[in-house]
Order: C-alpha cells, then sequence, then structure tokens
C-alpha cells in the first residue's frame, strides 16, 4: 500500500491560487466525506476450565465454567480515497503480538496487504476473568503453565473471524463523535502516586482519574440509524475478583452486552447487525471498586502509601459498589452502558461529526536503547534520558487493591531486602548500571537479564496511531495510568498542530497489539506503588513514549514515511506448555453422556434460580464458538421450542468438575435466574457437549432437562 496516499491531507503541502482555495472552502462547507464502514463481532472464547486466568496473577484461579463469552468486536473504517483502518476490541487480559501477527497472516490469506501491522489496531479490553497462556512472554505466560495454544488458537480465530465479518458488511457511513462524564464509575487505587504530579498540571483537572467517556459512533449513511459505536472509558474490569472461576468480560463485557441487546432486539447475545464496544483506555491506576480499600477483617481504612493492614486486621483490598462481585460488575456496567445508550439516542446533542482522511503510521522501537532530551521539572533543566532493560519492582509483588499479591510485600517499596535479592540473583543479577537507571525501583526481577528459556519480558515494542479526520487513536502497548495518558493526549494533539495539521481529539487505545506492564508519569514512578513497579523501562518509559508519539503524528501529518524498526523476536519454537490435555472422558454404568443428574423443581416463579446437573464430557474438547454448551428454551404455540438464552447471558452460569480423575467422570451444573420480563410457559434446559473417547476420537453428544414452568 502506498503509505504517502493514506497522509497526503492530513498535512499542507502544495501550492493553491485564491481561486481553488475558495472552492475548496466552499466544498468542505457543504459535502461531507464519505466512509465506509463495517462492523463484525465473533466468539473468541477460551478454554472454560482447567486454564488460569490472566490478569491477577493467581495459580489457583483456575477456570471452571462461563459467565460470560469472550467477543472480538472489529471496525474497519475507509475513506474516499480507498484507505482503511481497523480496530478490534477484545474481551481479553489484553494483546500479544504473536496473535496479532497470527491474525494478519489470515487476513493476508484472504485479502493481500489489505491490513498489515500499520493499520490494524486489536486493544485487549483487560478482563482479568478469561484464560491466558497467549503472550508467548515468560513472565506473563507463568501462571498459566506456559503457552495455552487452546488459548491463543481460540483469540487467532475469533479476532481474525470478526475483521472478516466486518470487511464483508461494509456500507456506506456517517462517523460522529460524543462524550459524556460517568461519576460513579472509578476511583483512583493509587491516590499517593497521583498526588506526586506537579501541583500546577493536577489543579487542571477535577478528578484525580478520568471520568470521560468517549463514544466514536457509526449511522448507516442512507437513513441515520446508528450500527456500531467504540466507547472509551478508563476503568479497570476488576469488578470480579481473583476469587472468580468463571469466565467472564467484567464490567465492560457486560456493559457491551447491554447495549448491543437494546439495539438488537429480539436477538441472542452475540447476535445482531450492531456492534458496540466498550474499549480499554488509560486505566493503569482506575478502579471499579468504587467503595474503596478496607482491612479485611476490620473494615478499617488501609494504609494509604502501601495498601497494607495492621497485624491482624487482614488483607487490604477494595470492594464495591455491590454486596459481591456479580452485583458490583452488574451495577458498574449498568453506569456504563446507560451512559453510552444516552449518547446513541436521538436526543443527544453532544455529538459532532467527523469528516476527513483516513491515515495510519505505525514503528516499532527497541525501548532498551532509546533516548531523548526531556525538561527536568526538579532542576528546572534539560537532561537526556534513556531506557533501561526491563524489570519489576519490589511493590509488583504486593499486588493492588483489586487484587492484593503474597508474602509480605508493600506497595510503596523503595528498599530492597537481602534475601529477596538472593533469589532475584539465582534468577537474574541485574548490573550496577540496571540499579542505577530503574531507581529509586528496587528491583526485584532482573527481566530483562532473564533469558532462559526464553524472553521474560518485551524490549522491541510497537507504537500506533490511527486518524479517523480529526479523531486519532493513540494504540499504546500497555497500561497508561490517568496522568500518564492525559499527557500523551494533549502532546500528540499539540505536535499535530505544530507539525501543520489539525486540531485533534486524541484517545488512548490502551493494552494494544503488545502488553508490557504500565506506564505511569516519572513523578508516580519515585512513589513505587504497583504500577510504578510495573513500569519495564525505568522512570523515563512515559518521556520515551511521548517523544515517540509526537514524532509519529509529525510524520503522517509531514507526509512523511517513518521506517518499520526492529522486528519482535520469533519465540514460538522455544514455547514451554505444562497444560495437559484432555486424555479422556468416561461415565458411570448405566448411564450416558448428556443424562441429567439433577432435574429442575417443576414450578418456578420470576426471579427464582433453575438449576440442573447434567454427565458431561470436557468443555476443552471443543470451544463451541458461536454456539452454546446450553440453551434455555421456551415452547410455543405451535408445539417448537425456541432459545431465549444461551451460556452467553448474564443470567446464566454454568460450572464443571471432575468428579473422577482416574475413571474420567464430570458434571456440569448449569443455572439460570428468570429475569423480571420472563414470560410465563414452557421450558427446558437442553445441554451440547464433546466427550474423548478412550480409544481416540471426540464425538458430540446433547443432554435435555424435563419441562418446567414459569409463573
Amino acid at each position: 500500500m502506498d503509505q504517502r496516499r493514506t497522509h497526503r491531507e492530513l498535512g499542507h503541502c502544495g501550492v493553491m491560487t485564491p481561486g481553488i482555495l475558495l472552492v475548496i472552502l466552499a466544498l468542505a462547507v457543504s459535502v461531507t466525506t464519505a466512509y465506509k464502514v463495517g462492523v463484525g463481532r465473533a466468539d473468541c472464547t477460551g478454554p472454560s476450565v482447567e486454564i488460569t486466568f490472566m490478569g491477577y496473577a493467581q495459580v489457583t484461579q483456575r477456570g471452571t465454567g462461563i459467565h460470560l463469552r469472550q467477543y472480538a468486536r472489529s471496525f474497519v473504517i475507509e475513506d474516499e480515497t480507498g484507505t482503511r483502518v481497523v480496530f478490534v476490541s477484545v474481551d481479553a487480559g489484553m494483546m500479544g503480538h504473536a496473535v496479532k501477527r497470527d491474525v494478519l497472516a489470515v487476513l493476508q490469506k484472504k485479502y493481500g496487504e489489505l491490513y498489515t501491522h500499520e493499520n490494524v489496531v486489536i486493544s485487549g479490553s483487560h478482563t482479568h476473568s478469561t484464560p491466558g497462556g497467549f503472550l508467548m512472554y515468560l513472565l506473563y505466560d507463568l501462571t498459566s503453565l506456559g503457552f495455552v495454544p487452546e488459548t491463543f488458537n481460540a483469540l487467532v480465530h475469533g479476532i481474525a473471524q470478526s475483521v472478516i465479518r466486518a470487511h464483508n458488511n461494509m456500507v456506506d457511513a456517517r462517523i460522529y463523535v460524543a462524550e459524556t462524564e460517568v461519576l460513579d464509575a472509578n476511583i483512583n487505587r493509587s491516590p499517593s502516586a497521583y498526588e506526586n504530579n506537579p501541583e500546577e498540571e493536577r489543579a487542571q483537572y477535577r478528578h484525580n482519574v478520568d471520568k470521560t467517556l468517549v463514544q466514536l459512533q457509526f449511522v448507516h449513511g442512507r437513513d441515520g440509524t446508528p450500527f456500531g459505536a467504540i466507547n472509551w472509558y478508563a476503568v479497570h474490569p476488576t469488578s470480579m475478583n481473583n476469587t472468580n472461576r468463571l469466565v467472564s468480560s467484567d464490567n465492560v463485557g457486560l456493559a457491551a452486552v447491554m447495549l448491543e441487546q437494546e439495539r438488537n432486539p429480539g436477538a441472542l447475545v452475540g447476535k445482531g447487525e450492531f456492534v458496540g464496544a466498550f474499549a480499554s483506555s488509560n486505566l493503569g491506576d482506575s478502579s471499579p471498586n468504587i467503595n474503596g480499600p478496607k482491612c479485611e477483617k476490620t473494615g478499617l481504612p488501609c494504609d494509604v502509601l502501601t495498601s497494607s493492614c495492621p497485624s491482624g486486621a487482614g488483607a487490604c483490598f477494595a470492594s464495591g459498589p455491590g454486596r459481591d462481585m456479580f452485583e458490583s460488575t452488574a451495577i458498574i456496567a449498568d453506569r456504563l452502558y446507560r451512559a453510552a445508550a444516552g449518547l446513541l439516542s436521538t436526543q443527544n446533542t453532544k455529538s459532532r461529526e467527523v469528516t476527513g482522511p483516513v491515515g495510519f503510521v505505525h514503528q516499532y522501537i527497541d525501548m532498551t536503547t532509546a533516548e531523548t532530551v526531556h525538561f527536568d521539572r526538579a532542576t528546572r533543566t534539560m537532561a537526556r534520558v534513556r531506557g533501561c532493560l526491563p524489570a519489576m519492582g519490589y511493590s509488583f509483588a504486593a499486588g493492588t487493591t483489586d487484587g492484593p499479591g503474597a508474602f509480605d510485600f508493600q506497595q510503596g517499596t523503595i528498599t530492597d531486602n537481602v534475601l529477596w535479592n538472593a533469589v532475584r540473583d539465582f534468577i537474574a543479577e541485574p548490573t550496577q548500571d540496571d540499579k542505577d537507571c530503574q531507581a529509586p525501583k528496587p528491583i526485584l526481577l532482573a527481566t530483562g537479564r532473564a533469558r532462559f528459556p526464553y524472553d521474560w519480558q518485551p524490549k522491541i515494542v510497537p507504537t500506533q496511531l490511527l486518524v479517523v479526520g480529526d479523531f486519532a487513536m493513540a494504540a499504546v502497548p500497555g497500561e497508561f495510568t490517568t496522568m500518564a495518558g492525559r499527557r500523551l493526549r494533549t502532546e500528540v494533539a499539540r505536535a499535530s498542530v505544530a507539525a501543520g495539521g489539525r486540531d485533534l481529539q486524541v484517545v488512548v487505545a490502551g493494552l494494544s497489539n503488545m502488553y508490557t506492564s504500565y506506564i505511569t508519569t516519572p513523578e508516580e514512578y519515585e512513589i513505587q506503588r504497583y504500577e510504578g513497579a510495573s513500569t519495564l523501562y525505568g522512570p523515563h518509559t512515559l518521556t520515551l513514549y511521548l517523544e515517540q508519539y509526537k514524532k509519529l503524528i509529525g510524520a503522517l501529518v509531514r507526509n512523511e514515511s517513518v521506517p518499520a524498526g526492529p522486528t519482535p523476536p520469533y519465540e514460538d519454537d522455544k514455547q514451554i506448555s505444562l497444560t495437559t490435555g484432555v486424555i479422556f472422558d468416561s461415565h458411570p454404568l448405566g448411564k450416558d453422556f448428556g443424562d441429567v443428574k439433577v432435574q429442575p423443581e417443576p414450578v418456578y416463579d420470576r426471579g427464582a434460580t433453575v438449576s440442573a446437573v447434567f454427565i458431561a464430557g470436557n468443555p476443552r474438547n471443543n470451544l463451541m464458538h458461536d454456539k452454546s454448551f446450553f440453551t434455555v428454551e421456551q415452547q410455543q404455540m405451535d408445539g417448537n421450542w425456541s432459545v431465549i438464552a444461551t451460556d452467553a447471558n448474564w443470567e446464566t452460569r454454568f460450572r464443571w468438575e471432575r468428579t473422577s480423575t482416574i475413571l474420567g467422570f464430570s458434571d456440569i451444573e448449569f443455572s439460570w435466574t428468570i429475569g423480571p420480563t420472563t414470560q410465563e410457559g414452557l421450558y427446558r434446559i437442553r445441554h451440547f457437549g464433546y466427550y474423548r473417547y478412550i480409544l481416540g476420537g471426540v464425538y458430540p453428544y446433547v443432554g435435555v432437562t424435563n419441562t418446567f414452568n414459569v409463573n
């Protein structure tokens, strides 16, 4: 693709006569930019049982079933010249470089070079309740017992399928952007670090977390009907805590389901024309647990700096606003959904139309060798700064108030420990230069020095911008904190104007294309809360990113090409997986797969929960993409049965249990909470599964309960 063609209208070049200029101005007033937009959604649910979730780094948090399925939601945008960009939001902890690489391989087999690393962004929503093992860096896959091919392949297949569906659904469209405040959905979980930012900078903002929900709307050119929306809001999807063992897309995933169900009346979850994503932004220090951190046993506030509790008071963790994690997830999701739905309403007056060309720019950089000159606020002088080899600090092991860590580690730690240093040095010993570069972070894990059996964390990272008219998506490979994201948005917008381009509205598209943990401001880094301890490349990580993204937008505006940069290493052949596959399934003598061990009651009222237990095979035998392990069905007047809910619905859950490892017996319990608007009538539950025969082969089976009435 001719990259210059994608840039040409973003800057000012060439010579214009006054007459030509007047004609262009007149056209600009009267003509709306013609876009074609396609939206697509696909199921990308990974193995729901026996695999550790990615997010809380708890080996014991292994999946036992499904509450909400994972979806990939894709948006393809093309301007009048045929230049297109793709944004994908995925219900996953983050995104891996190898996942994107293999997704593009699928797309390029079908479409040639239409979709590349340069014009495609894949962003993880950051839910902490989906299976891990797909990042191909040891530290991130360690708690999943290494690489998990089932997770990796499910993501690749689902993401690629969502882009293919968007590609096939391109229609004439108009694009709008709108925003609104959602005040009661997030708090800052590291306020002591935020307070270390300059007072004059903090004074520019009313809140210590971003409260603005930004929505990019896609409407049919023929009648203005919305058919898609991307919503960015800075909040961690950690309403479901580290005791949860059901696959869940958490608060933002549920918000997406709610918005899509409203816009696709009568359609099952994951179906229907309208596609609505809630994508990650600068959520690094933003928590949904708005009741704040309390000591587990006393209910008293934790220490602000260390997030610790007195001896005997238990762990420090945040929760709320609900009575349990399920209710909290639903409340936060509802608040996000209502805000987004209000912006899509015909009565909304907050939106403005986006016009102008589509552009993109992408570059890999080696963060360990990056340098720049930066103004030091403390000394009031210019200084040269550099990136460091990746390293994790002591406070990383403390975890966060959303999910506390282990042992006796505390946040805010700026001194090391001889014992833990000995453990660190046995794994990989940092040099004195490493220690000086990372200061004041005391290094707990010198991940940049660890190479066995393969790289522990990335050194080469992708940086990328997508621009649609005057709306820019800054795709970043990690979790920017609130103030770090604010600085990035400001600097990109300023650099665009300085280069002669438009004044851009910028959103931070977090956890995109690769995962590199956190990015704090240098001032927040000094405090060494969890986020600062997890900022890989030292205190000037953000400074280097700001310089890089300013360079990218400048090149885009000036129609300059940028070198591709160094390629991240290929390490697929080095991956280790300690996760065993399904060996075989069996059932008790005289029974069969799909038989119902526990039948529903004959009659239920609205609000009650129906449950049934089936003899089952292992759900890993078939992930049932775009299908369901269970359906709730209602009998119609003609005697036929219609599906009213699946395992993707909020009101359904299933839990799988291996009742005998030696004999290969399994049970699945399925439950459905009857909603207040559920129709009276006759219902049944059907279970669809696959079992692995001991002599080889995987075979389907179906089970069905007795019928029951809903009054």
